[in-house]
């Protein structure tokens, strides 16, 4: 396998919730004509790709990704239509789109579990994952039972609402006749239907998808074999289809995602990366304090470094639909020195929309759509000072969740005409980046350093730039760092005596 389209070398991502992005028929919902009509405030900010959350027709149980139908956009965001002139508008700009593919489980609603219900055999009495017996539940899955004229119970992936749909068990139990190999006709017929979604969407113009819990498809897979041989056979079919449609995987372990034919996989929030030392917890690594730690990631992520090779890409989110916002622990200033460093990392990197302005998350909200703790991260966005910021003309009450009522309240507009800004430093960061080829998705990195400063050096072909994030207080030298100073972020630095003298709360860019 090759590396992949080769835009996703400079690609910088922007993640949409689409119900959260922008109203344009007052209904409290964001729509994607909203997306459409704010794809200019994307590429001014710099970004050249979006990632769109689920946008199919569904029963919203679980914010779309219960799905009902994999071919219709839900109508409270538009028509396929209206998706197509997206995909066309965003082209014309020299940008790119992923949807959001959801291929381990669907709605109790859709077609295909009804008939997968009935009691006589059908082309669908396979598609899910259902034991012979309705007293027998599949272990250490969840199930679903009781409900249908068919007996069995029916394994889910998540919620109770969400029935997992049948890629096979890489070791089928003897006693558990159900279970059936990947080989089988169930399990082949639902990896064909995949590929029908696919190739839809990218006939209508989407640019690839990233695919939400692509390692969970094949059951009793501890070591992930028989998921990575299933998405080499989709990776195969694309190659020879759609070569150039670009494949994101949620799995968090890109040892074998990509070679399971992913050109990117994302560090989770969960799992062993230690992403969130750096975030998420009582003293994240970019709080000023200085009590937080790197180690740790640093460790973890030169070993996936290490076993991925150029075979693909590791990309850091700034956060997502699933996470706390970065504002929860980090105030404005820390967010720069955040983005410093999420922004030199190799890997495409993805910011979830309204991180760039410091969007906080929205406490003590009750659930919205399946949310639970994480629906205060998934508020409106915040476009200037009017009504409900910006996001919609509908009356405060018919909003999809409620927005951050501060005075304060972070607004792009504002940020946009504040050279101070976070947005302003981000969009500055980006720029810097796509100037910098060792700064892009290939340079390499060596880490120098893993404590605080934290220090690394970005190579490509002969340009090596060296960068060094100091989120703590308190400043440092750096031994041994020569060269000149490409760019700053926050406080003072310079380089004296082949010793780099920096600030707390700085990072510098060098180029040696």
């Amino acid at each position: 396998m090759d590396n992949g389209p080769i835009w996703l070398d400079k690609a910088i991502f922007y993640e949409i919730y689409p119900q959260s992005f922008y109203d344009t028929n007052a209904d409290g919902i964001g729509d994607i004509n909203g997306i459409t009509r704010k794809l200019d405030y994307i590429k001014d900010l710099g970004c050249t790709a979006l990632w769109l959350n689920p946008c199919f027709q569904s029963p919203f149980g679980d914010a779309g990704y219960d799905v009902e139908d994999y071919y219709t956009v839900a109508p409270r965001y538009g028509t396929n239509e209206d998706l197509v002139n997206l995909f066309q508008e965003a082209h014309r700009r020299d940008m790119h789109v992923l949807l959001d593919l959801v291929p381990g489980h669907t709605a109790v609603t859709h077609p295909w579990f009804r008939e997968s219900m009935k009691a006589e055999k059908n082309e669908y009495t396979d598609r899910y994952i259902w034991t012979d017996s309705v007293w027998a539940e599949p272990q250490e899955m969840g199930c679903i039972r009781g409900i249908s004229d068919r007996d069995g119970s029916c394994a889910v992936n998540f919620f109770s609402h969400q029935p997992s749909l049948n890629y096979g068990f890489y070791r089928p139990a003897p006693d558990c006749k159900w279970q059936q190999a990947m080989d089988a006709e169930g399990p082949l017929a639902t990896r064909e239907a995949l590929k029908d979604i696919m190739r839809f969407w990218l006939k209508a113009g989407c640019d690839g998808f990233r695919v939400d819990m692509a390692g969970s498809l094949v059951k009793h897979d501890e070591e992930g074999k028989g998921t990575i041989a299933l998405w080499q056979d989709i990776r195969q079919f694309l190659d020879k289809e759609f070569p150039k449609a670009a494949m994101v995987s949620e799995w968090g372990e890109p040892d074998k995602s990509l070679v399971g034919g992913f050109h990117m996989d994302f560090l989770l929030h969960f799992g062993p990366s230690h992403y969130n030392d750096l975030f998420r917890c009582d003293e994240p690594y970019f709080s000023r304090r200085g009590k937080g730690s790197a180690k740790e990631f640093v460790a973890a992520y030169r070993e996936n470094y290490e076993k991925v090779g150029d075979r693909g890409l590791i990309c850091i989110p700034s956060g997502n639909h699933d996470m706390d916002r970065l504002a929860r622990r980090l105030d404005p200033e820390e967010m720069k020195i955040s983005f410093a460093f999420l922004l030199s990392m190799p890997g495409a990197p993805f910011i979830y929309y309204g991180d760039e302005i410091g969007m906080r998350y929205v406490e003590n909200l009750v659930s919205v759509e399946g949310g639970y703790g994480r629906t205060g991260s998934r508020s409106p966005m915040q476009w200037n000072k009017g009504l409900n910021a910006g996001f919609s003309s509908a009356c405060k009450e018919k909003l999809y969740i409620p927005q951050d009522e501060s005075e304060d309240r972070p607004n792009a507009e504002s940020q946009s005409a504040d050279i101070c800004s976070l947005r302003s430093e981000v969009k500055r960061l980006i720029a810097f980046r796509q100037k910098h080829p060792a700064l892009q998705s290939r340079g390499s990195i060596t880490f120098l350093q893993d404590g605080c400063p934290l220090v690394y050096e970005r190579t490509s072909g002969s340009q090596r730039i060296r960068v060094v994030i100091n989120p703590s207080r308190e400043g440092a030298a750096i031994p041994d760092t020569s060269g000149a100073i490409l760019y700053k972020v926050g406080n003072a630095a310079e380089i004296r005596d082949n010793t780099l003298h920096i600030a707390g709360g700085t990072a510098v860019f060098v180029e040696k």
